[in-house]
């Protein structure tokens, strides 16, 4: 949930020292694996001060201040306080963490780790900043209603090698598992908010997008994709010969956590991402001799061939290829949709796209986006809805 410091990190409060320097910086070097920074910062410029709101189907909850102000932030939470919250998801207090909290994933890490986080976090500058309250529905805003959700769906336990499995596996499968809680995004929840473990990594709406398929299926996940490529898109946010840019929150951990990640650890990551079973998303594509795909044809040559290609090949460095492209092949289209109406800055060599939403109708782009959806191999229900553009279209007014 990692910028360096060159300085000496220990943080002195009267006699009491927390951490070595090398606890420290390996604390710093763990809570960016795990993105906290995050989840724990507002975008007022004051980190791991809290105040994010982040929407559940059971309200809000804002994530609290885990500087170590000693009246608004975990200055008083000792070693032994702060590992139960991420081993149990109980808090300082014993009060029941909800899950949007990652403790499900924090659970794995190891004691070790987890006081290695702690000492980072004590040697802070303290923010005082007071924690909002949650706007969370009945009975959700009882804590105790977790009592019976920890029982069905938590087990905590630090994450256990697999020896069948070589060194550098194992390493990707606990940062993936554990600290980097790759899962809680690109998994889908059922009606009470826990990971469908049957369908873990094949991906989930996260508010306005999609996280991708990440397991090796074909054509809805990665797949078509080598170890190299996943680590080089998880490293810088894209890649060269798959012609994709991550996009929405993707952007947000490769700025704020995996590009500050070692090589050996990135190559580890993907490495594990790399041996998921696929998980299959078929659906019957949309035939061209459709009215809609020839219209969606037409639009594409009109709109974007000049750029993508006529066959969705892109230009390598430039201009992104659509065909196999796992943002336009997704089961679900959310963040394509997004792409198009909203466009998307440039990034490197990547020229900006424009916004599609005042150029076309909403059956244009209906059009036009189901038939890149089931061109040139990608084998993609049609999955765009004029209900998905009305959204679209209330939500950005």
């Amino acid at each position: 949930m990692i910028q360096i410091a060159s300085a000496l990190l220990l943080l002195t409060v009267g006699t009491v020292t927390w951490g070595a320097e090398s606890d420290v910086k390996r604390g710093e070097y763990l809570a960016r694996a795990g993105d906290c920074i995050s989840c724990h910062s507002d975008g007022t410029g004051d980190s791991y001060a809290g105040g994010l709101p982040m929407n559940t189907p059971f309200g809000i909850i804002y994530s609290p201040n885990i500087t170590p102000d000693k009246e608004t932030g975990i200055g008083t939470m000792t070693e032994d306080e702060f590992y139960r919250v991420l081993h149990e998801g109980v808090g300082q207090h014993g009060e029941y963490l909800y899950p949007v909290m990652p403790f499900t994933f924090y659970t794995k890490i190891t004691r070790k780790d987890v006081d290695a986080i702690y000492a980072y976090l004590q040697s802070l500058e303290p923010i005082s900043k007071k924690n909002r309250g949650n706007a969370l529905h009945f009975p959700f805003d009882i804590r105790m209603s977790m009592l019976g959700w920890r029982e069905l769906f938590f087990h905590p336990g630090t994450y256990a090698q697999d020896t069948r499995r070589s060194k550098e596996w194992n390493r990707g499968a606990y940062l993936v598992e554990g600290p980097g809680h790759c899962g809680a995004c690109h998994s889908p929840r059922n009606v009470f908010g826990a990971i469908e473990k049957d369908r873990a990594f094949t991906g989930a709406r996260i508010d306005d997008w999609f996280a991708l398929n990440l397991t090796n299926d074909l054509h809805s996940g990665l797949g078509s994709w080598n170890v190299d490529e996943i680590a080089e898109f998880l490293e810088t946010g894209t890649s060269r010969r798959k012609g994709v840019t991550a996009l929405g929150p993707m952007q947000e951990v490769v700025h704020n956590s995996l590009q500050y990640l070692e090589k050996d650890d990135i190559k580890a990551i993907a490495t594990y991402i790399h041996s998921l079973p696929a998980h299959a998303t078929s659906a019957a594509a949309l035939s061209y001799g459709d009215p809609s795909a020839r219209e969606g044809a037409r639009l594409y040559l009109d709109n974007c061939a000049m750029c993508h290609q006529p066959k969705g090949t892109g230009l390598p460095g430039t201009f992104p290829k659509l065909a196999g492209n796992a943002v336009v092949t997704a089961s679900d289209p959310a963040n394509f949709v997004t792409v198009v109406m909203s466009g998307i800055p440039g990034r490197g060599k990547f020229v900006a796209m424009p916004s599609f939403a005042a150029k076309l109708s909403d059956d244009e782009l209906i059009a036009l986006m189901n038939y890149v959806r089931t061109s040139w191999g990608n084998a993609s229900a049609p999955g765009v809805s004029a209900q998905m553009i009305r959204n679209w279209r209330v939500e950005h007014r």
